[in-house]
């Protein structure tokens, strides 16, 4: 793994080797679509990346729903720290 995404998702991670929790999963996606984001902004007309970041922002749409189904402390948690928008 890249040691910059490591840096990024580490706070939210259970254990060592978590990879799989929602916690991770939004921060790992969104670490993507800042990528992206940064991409598309000297790259406009890349429609590969605009449909990838779509799908990846629809993607951690559903993560945090499920997160904020089943936990609303670990959901404002990680919305607070990630400063998105809900």
């Amino acid at each position: 793994m890249n040691e910059e995404l490591l840096a990024f998702i580490q706070p939210f991670m259970r254990h060592d080797k978590d990879n799989g929790s929602p916690e991770v999963q939004i921060a790992l996606l969104t670490f993507e679509v800042t990528l992206l984001q940064g991409h598309l902004e000297s790259h406009a007309k890349d429609v590969d990346a605009k449909r990838s970041l779509l799908k990846k922002v629809a993607r951690r749409r559903k993560f945090l729903k499920y997160l904020k189904e089943n936990s609303l402390e670990r959901y404002n948690l990680i919305s607070k720290k990630l400063k998105l928008k809900v």
